[in-house]
């Protein structure tokens, strides 16, 4: 019997990365920049409301929360990192490995929070 349990994560994006999340059918994260190390998924949803609507919703543009179910199992090979207080706790995937972290995306992944710009 394999044990299908998973952990639901959130994820801030802004419009573009969205965009490509859709494009995905909503099944998968975009690959990351060539100056982007890590891809990032929070554990906490107030931390990536904090994010989407203080950094992705600036300059004209929205900041969007993403939320969704990934393996338990994968995931316990990632140690969990606290970034600044309790709340503040992340993954990091490294970018050569979203991929396989994609592929580990149980269900799609929904969009929960809207943020507009603030200025």
């Amino acid at each position: 019997m394999t044990d299908e349990s998973t952990t639901i994560l959130y994820r801030p994006v802004g419009e573009h990365e969205l965009a490509l999340i859709h494009a995905s059918g909503d099944t998968a994260f975009p690959l990351r920049l060539s100056w982007q190390p890590i891809f990032y998924p929070v554990l906490n949803e107030e931390y990536a409301r904090q994010i989407a609507s203080q950094w992705n919703a600036r300059d004209g543009k929205r900041g969007y929360v993403t939320r969704f179910a990934v393996r338990s199992a994968y995931l316990a090979q990632y140690d969990v990192h606290t970034v600044g207080s309790a709340i503040h706790q992340e993954y990091w995937i490294p970018a050569e490995r979203l991929d396989e972290f994609n592929a580990q995306i149980v269900g799609r992944i929904e969009v929960i929070a809207e943020y507009m710009p603030t200025d």
